[in-house]
């Protein structure tokens, strides 16, 4: 019961939040936070799964329950965890709460209402990772799109409305589109199948998979599943050419919520291309696709870090280098190695902290000087020393500074990208999303030399000056979990690939 815990607190808390006074919203919500956030490192402290939750693995914290009975199919409560899994849970719990405390400065409208949505969101991601069952996962999937349309819709910037739209939008009908194919996919496995649990649909799939549905024959029908599939988790991810509601999200959503955005919310794309592509289809059914896939992959990487290399605005900067990162992610997937599958799932969780890191950071800035242009600004690091450093050393991780987890992230993509015997021209392929780390340090470092390096002329009636303790204290624990997995990585890495081992042998541990 301890998943159900997890989601429980989160749920109750954010009701209590949405009744407690502005003025004690912010410090509830944070105390309320630490106890999910506790629950999940005891989790992950006592972690004792083994495999992979889909192929027939020993889950953790594993219940189910039949919920209900839709015709042939049922549809139970199925709950569980693996080596996949627990690390994006841990990440949820620990981004949340020091999302929470970096919002005290900037959030001072609604706060009850702003606090008690962020922690409906949490609740709903921890959902998403922990689901097994293809209609309650898709329930917590669409549930978290509502709190994030509001947060950015109600809390954002002047052009709000129109971001949260296309976030919307966006996201939503992508979820359509997979909704629908996965619904043709199970009715074409029949017999196969008698429910929606994830595990029993993935058998089915490597077993044959279905034998057709409303004249399109099995093979086809796989196909077509696939492709519709991984157009809607593409979008949510997002990588190119599905990447441009991002910069809008990001640069009009509010501080607190662009970390939750871009540290968790994408990687439910990311996840679930690794769930449900990558692990239920027979290896046939995805070679035709490797290379059209690869090159999303590498264009993503390199044209992600030329938008960001034109831009002026630090949060879109940031914005746009996520649409990078996750290039190296989807590269990774398509290897189809140990290492480049367990290095995309070990950088989902690196880029939550660097990214979560990298908006704290300007975030705080903001608070400060009420810009976020780089050309407005110059000398930031006289006045906002400790500030500042983190965000330089926040940099330095996206650029895969050694002993950081962006390094680590990134060597494990590499290595693993290009021995790669599943994708043809792998060398050829991981030497281009190689290039995207020369631009990536070249936008990175530009802007920080013209942002806080130099003489201080900011043109603002703002006294600016050192950031208060509950602005920084977040962006440090982040810094020291990168330090951390960038030296010793196999604190999640082992279980990483514990469970992504049985993928690439087809199922069978």
């Amino acid at each position: 019961m301890m998943i159900e815990a997890l989601i429980g607190v989160a749920l109750i808390g954010a009701l209590v939040t949405f009744l407690a006074p502005n003025r004690i919203a912010g410090k509830l919500a944070f105390a309320i936070s630490l106890i999910p956030a506790a629950l999940s490192l005891w989790m992950f402290a006592t972690f004792d799964g083994s495999g992979n939750a889909l192929l027939g693995g020993e889950l953790a914290f594993e219940s189910q329950a039949e919920w209900i009975q839709f015709g042939a199919y049922a549809i139970s409560w199925f709950v569980g965890l693996d080596g996949i899994s627990l690390p994006l849970v841990v990440l949820t719990t620990i981004l949340v709460s020091l999302a929470i405390v970096s919002s005290w400065t900037p959030i001072d409208d609604r706060e009850s209402q702003f606090y008690g949505l962020v922690l409906f969101i949490e609740a709903n991601l921890i959902g998403v990772f922990v689901a097994l069952d293809f209609f309650l996962w898709f329930i917590f999937w669409e549930a978290v799109l509502i709190p994030m349309y509001l947060l950015i819709g109600i809390w954002g910037g002047p052009r709000r409305k129109y971001a949260a739209i296309k976030f919307f939008v966006y996201t939503n009908v992508a979820s359509l589109l997979m909704f629908g194919a996965f619904i043709a996919l199970v009715f074409g496995l029949g017999d196969a199948v008698t429910s929606f649990a994830l595990p029993e649909i993935t058998a089915a799939m490597l077993d044959g998979g279905p034998d057709g549905f409303f004249g399109v024959g099995g093979t086809t029908l796989m196909s077509a599943v696939f492709v519709a599939m991984f157009i809607g988790f593409a979008v949510k991810v997002p990588v190119v050419p599905f990447h441009t509601w991002l910069p809008d999200a990001h640069v009009e959503a509010p501080t607190p919520a662009s970390v939750l955005l871009a540290g968790i919310l994408l990687k439910m794309g990311t996840y679930a291309l690794l769930r449900f592509n990558f692990t239920m289809f027979p290896t046939d059914v995805i070679e035709p696709f490797v290379v059209p896939i690869a090159v999303i992959a590498v264009i993503s990487v390199i044209y992600g870090a030329m938008l960001a290399l034109a831009q002026t605005d630090l949060k879109r900067i940031v914005a746009y280098s996520s649409v990078s990162s996750m290039g190296y992610v989807i590269l990774g997937l398509i290897a189809f190695t140990q290492f480049g599958v367990g290095g995309a799932t070990f950088q989902m969780v690196s880029h939550g902290l660097i990214s979560g890191l990298m908006f704290m950071a300007v975030g705080v800035i903001y608070n400060a000087t009420h810009t976020r242009m780089v050309t407005d600004m110059s000398g930031m690091a006289d006045r906002m020393p400790v500030a500042v450093g983190i965000l330089i050393a926040g940099a330095f991780g996206y650029m895969g500074l050694p002993l950081m987890s962006g390094f680590a992230a990134e060597y494990f993509i590499f290595f693993g990208a290009f021995g790669s015997e599943f994708l043809e021209y792998a060398p050829i392929f991981t030497a281009l999303a190689m290039f995207g780390i020369v631009v990536v340090a070249g936008y990175l470092l530009f802007a920080m030399q013209r942002a806080v390096f130099g003489p201080y002329n900011l043109e603002t009636d703002y006294d600016v000056r050192r950031a208060p303790l509950h602005d920084v204290a977040p962006m440090f624990v982040l810094l020291g979990l990168i330090i951390a997995l960038g030296v010793a990585p196999d604190l999640i890495f082992e279980m990483i690939t514990d469970a992504v081992d049985p993928i690439l042998e087809g199922g069978e541990l």
